[in-house]
């Protein structure tokens, strides 16, 4: 994969902007797919990069149609989990046989549920630790963070090449379903907290007895993968000690989702924990109840 790819960006929000765009930025032809704001915005006065270490004014292409990922030898699929199934049914008559389809979403089981629907195409999960936010309509800002951990397929040596020379640190594991299980525990010790509170990680993990709240949500969440046959790599306490060190400014995708009124990924995170815990014969009251109230606070009106 010497020659620039074609790569188009499902869902792209702000993990789809961020990583699209560093993909443009090294001469990669990029089609966003995204919402109608955001397209008109990018197709006006590009995609705007705000980052650590550059400022500036990304050009490529933005459309709000599933079908522009036609002749893509790289789909970013970045939609909602609640969306996989929809979105892939969307995508599937565009794709060529050959297309990698990349997911780069929150939860654990996202490539397997997108398989069913793709059941002719390179699909490969992807762990993301990336902290970005839409800071306006095609506009994203980057926090932190930026690298990806892929599934080993036919075409992921050269896809991680690509990326990391784009300044994407990526690597391939044998293991992504345990990275995936760790970046899930991460979520799900965040993820409800920040939304509830409607703060940073920074801030929340300061409340009173916030973290012995996330200590809990971490027990639970290994009890519930060491049931499940799960082998969580690294050290999970360090992991979720850095989120707040590394990235303490971010608010998670659940309270960017609430603030703006709309319906949250937290039944594919701390959900996801209590019905594998309930089918596994583990309790989880703590995730139950962090899930069970970012669900009430989906009801109230904006």
């Amino acid at each position: 994969m010497t020659q620039p790819l074609q790569v188009a960006v499902m869902g792209a929000g702000a993990v789809g902007c961020y990583f699209g765009g560093m993909l443009a930025r090294a001469g990669h032809r990029v089609t966003l797919i995204a919402r109608p704001l955001h397209v008109e915005a990018i197709q006006r006065e590009g995609l705007r990069m705000e980052t650590r270490t550059f400022d500036e004014r990304v050009r490529l292409s933005a459309t709000t149609e599933a079908s522009a990922v036609q002749g893509a030898d790289l789909v970013l699929f970045c939609v909602k989990s609640t969306d996989t199934e929809s979105a892939g049914r969307e995508i599937e008559a565009h794709l060529r046989s050959d297309t990698l389809v990349l997911c780069l979403q929150n939860g654990v089981d996202n490539a397997d549920r997108l398989r069913t629907v793709l059941p002719r195409h390179a699909v490969a999960a992807a762990v993301v630790y990336v902290a970005t936010g839409m800071a306006a309509p095609g506009h994203v800002k980057h926090h932190g963070r930026g690298e990806l951990v892929i599934e080993p397929t036919r075409f992921s040596a050269d896809v991680a090449a690509v990326l990391t020379a784009a300044g994407v640190p990526t690597q391939i594991s044998d293991n992504v379903r345990g990275a995936l299980w760790l970046k899930l525990i991460l979520n799900c010790a965040y993820n409800a907290v920040s939304a509830i509170a409607q703060q940073s990680y920074g801030e929340a993990v300061k409340g009173e007895g916030i973290r012995e709240v996330m200590r809990d949500v971490v027990d639970e969440c290994l009890a519930v993968a060491r049931a499940d046959g799960v082998s969580i790599p690294g050290d999970v306490d360090a992991a979720v000690r850095n989120i707040v060190e590394t990235m303490p400014g971010q608010h998670s995708s659940t309270a960017q989702d609430l603030a703006r009124g709309k319906r949250s990924e937290i039944d594919h995170l701390n959900g996801f924990i209590v019905r594998r815990a309930r089918a596994l014969g583990v309790d989880a009251p703590v995730n139950r109840t962090l899930w069970a109230l970012v669900k009430l606070i989906e009801r109230k009106p904006v």
